[in-house]
């Protein structure tokens, strides 16, 4: 698919939603800019067990796994290290294994891609009355330890996380500002830059938790930075999430700004929802076109 290309979603099943009405008013009424919790009815999911998501791993591509010690701090320096442990290990004995672990793009599998279609459907009027055509939806699945923690970083989707096992906190900052997340990082990332953010102390008076149990859901800015510290017990989320024209007009509006950066200017940072960001992103996909920008 190319960058702009949609899937299309199916329908939600009105007889079985994992959205209720008042979800998705709450939803309708946020998106996409404000962070907030919303309910869900996707528990205990045959494809979203344990094992059922071990053996999935097991299958996916090594690009589509990603894993590694769960005690880690809020900002690490790269990616962090591994465990010495296989993916399937890992997962099918997360209570003890003191790891992290995500699965990407399990949308590659054809039942968890039609499971991803069906809840991304029950809000696709939602999406799209405020930031148009719904395009490339994922899903990523984390399955993490006792009292693991996600880095600080952040993340270039608009994203709803499904808590479907365990608890844990989410710890988000506002998107766009860069007291949390400075220009030249957002410039550097969409250059083909870590995602992970360099995290400070004085920072964490200005973020605002959520705390998800099992039937909770939060929904997450693009580029908005967050933190997640696991609880007690072990955890599995689901992660659903699609691309916009704002998103993409994002992206492309702080290529062109690292362009004006590298000739000595100062731009201005690329507007939130709802202005566009359309003069700069097709100056920057111009520039692209003959080789300027890459």
């Amino acid at each position: 698919m190319g960058v702009h290309s949609t899937i299309d979603p199916a329908p939600g099943d009105a007889t079985a939603a994992v959205f209720d009405a008042e979800a998705r008013a709450a939803f309708a009424a946020a998106y996409p800019e404000i962070p907030h919790v919303l309910r869900h009815a996707l528990a205990a999911h045959p494809l979203l067990a344990l094992d059922a998501l071990a053996a999935l791993a097991e299958r996916l591509p090594e690009r589509s796994i990603e894993y590694n010690r769960g005690d880690l701090p809020i900002g690490v320096d790269g990616k962090p290290g591994g465990t010495g442990l296989s993916i399937g290990e890992t997962i099918r004995h997360i209570a003890r294994s003191n790891s992290w672990a995500v699965l990407k793009n399990v949308e590659q599998v054809a039942e968890y891609e039609a499971l991803l279609l069906s809840l991304l459907g029950e809000v696709r009027a939602e999406i799209e009355a405020k930031t148009g055509a719904m395009l490339r939806p994922q899903a990523f699945v984390f399955i993490s330890s006792p009292n693991a923690v996600t880095p600080y970083h952040f993340d270039p989707e608009h994203n709803i996380l499904l808590q479907l096992v365990g608890r844990k906190t989410m710890t988000q900052f506002p998107a766009g500002d860069p007291r949390f997340a400075p220009d030249t990082i957002h410039e550097s990332y969409h250059a083909g830059g870590a995602r992970e953010l360099t995290w400070r102390d004085e920072l964490s008076a200005a973020g605002r938790e959520f705390a998800l149990g099992p039937g909770e859901a939060v929904y997450v800015p693009v580029m908005a930075p967050h933190f997640v510290r696991n609880g007690p017990e072990s955890s599995i989320s689901l992660s659903i999430t699609w691309r916009s024209d704002w998103s993409f007009a994002e992206a492309d509006a702080r290529g062109l700004n690292r362009v004006l950066r590298r000739a000595g200017l100062t731009p201005a940072a690329p507007a939130r929802w709802p202005l566009t960001n359309r003069g700069k992103a097709l100056a920057f996909r111009a520039l692209r076109r003959i080789g300027i920008g890459d």
